[in-house]
């Protein structure tokens, strides 16, 4: 128990004195980056604070190859030492290293889980609806131009959002089977109804009649099959920045629609699977860090050396894997899970060989 302890408490530190060096690196470029968008209220201090909101989403992110170098590193520490020698002589068996390296890694992928689903989505959408408020002074708004979204014959236009996520600027054009229009909504605000349904306010209708549009005005309207409430947030932020159950939602809500919807299907499942891609980059790491050549041989920055290059190499295998499935249409949850089987594979291997 306490040898478990103390590998957990090495593994811990090691993640977190990547994490800290990736962060502060990251962040710096961010903040340096963000300060040639400042405007209005949206001044220094405004953009440190959206750094700081939307960090935890880009380290996300980057889970796996911190992961992977944080353990390389505490590993690598302890064999430095030899102490890794000492607990192989003490008559420590390569399942128990394992089960104590298992431990800390399966709560880190947990954290990593809950932080998908309740805290850096969350945290960035936030910061974007902050400093939209801050830029524009109250006129919170979505992407330029507005975002579309397309039901059957129907075609709905979203202009904004103010700081309490009321929709603002709706517009709503039907049409009928040969392509005419037939009907046009204009709407000041909405209120945002369970079952996707919307409360249009400030209502002027458009309909055709005998092929002349007539034009009536209504104090409030309902209309159906809109965005759901707790898609809205997200609307002007990327996929990589939706909770996982929004994502899964609003791809099938989009697929429903027949509307392009693989890349929100896709984030998903890559998303999902990227808590077991970190518990797979630990335990690649095991067999780097313990067990590279002799122990006598072993040096500490070449251990960091190939797991950066490991980590390189990841990233670049898995966009390489996430295009190609795209492009020939493959599975989309097999095509997110291959490069975790291919890491895990890889770990399986060099287990393997591992001398202990």
């Amino acid at each position: 128990m306490i040898l478990r302890r103390y590998i957990a408490a090495n593994l811990v530190r090691g993640w977190l004195m990547v994490l800290l060096v990736v962060g502060a690196v990251f962040g710096l470029i961010a903040f340096i980056t963000e300060l040639e968008r400042t405007r209005f209220d949206y001044d220094a201090l405004a953009v440190a604070r959206y750094t700081i909101y939307t960090l935890p989403q880009q380290l996300v992110g980057l889970a796996p190859v911190i992961a992977l170098l944080g353990s390389i590193m505490a590993l690598a520490n302890l064999d430095r030492y030899n102490e890794l020698t000492v607990i192989s002589c003490a008559g420590v068996s390569r399942r128990s290293l394992l089960t104590a390296i298992a431990l800390p890694t399966l709560l880190l992928m947990t954290l990593l889980w809950a932080g998908l689903e309740f805290a850096t989505p969350r945290l960035h959408q936030h910061a974007e609806q902050e400093r939209q408020y801050l830029r524009y002074r109250g006129d919170v708004r979505i992407p330029d131009g507005g975002v579309w979204s397309r039901n059957e014959r129907r075609y709905v236009h979203l202009a904004r959002l103010d700081e309490n996520g009321v929709p603002g600027g709706i517009d709503v054009y039907e049409f009928d089977e040969d392509g005419q229009l037939v009907r046009t909504l204009h709407a000041g605000a909405a209120e945002v109804r369970s079952g996707r349904r919307w409360l249009l306010k400030r209502v002027r209708e458009k309909y055709l009649v005998d092929g002349v549009f007539r034009t009536r005005g209504h104090a409030e309207l309902e209309v159906g099959n809109m965005w759901d409430k707790d898609e809205l947030p997200s609307l002007a932020l990327t996929a990589d920045s939706m909770t996982l159950s929004v994502l899964y939602k609003y791809s099938q809500f989009l697929k429903a629609n027949g509307q392009a919807w693989q890349s929100y299907f896709g984030a998903f499942w890559q998303k999902l699977a990227l808590p077991l891609t970190v518990g797979a980059m630990v335990l690649l790491a095991t067999p780097i860090a313990a067990s590279l050549g002799s122990r006598r041989s072993s040096n500490f920055g070449v251990n960091l050396g190939i797991g950066a290059l490991v980590g390189i190499l990841f990233y670049l295998g898995a966009q390489i894997i996430y295009a190609l499935g795209q492009l020939l249409s493959l599975s989309v949850p097999v095509v997110a899970f291959l490069p975790t089987v291919i890491v895990f594979l890889a770990a399986l291997l060099l287990l393997r060989r591992m001398r202990w």
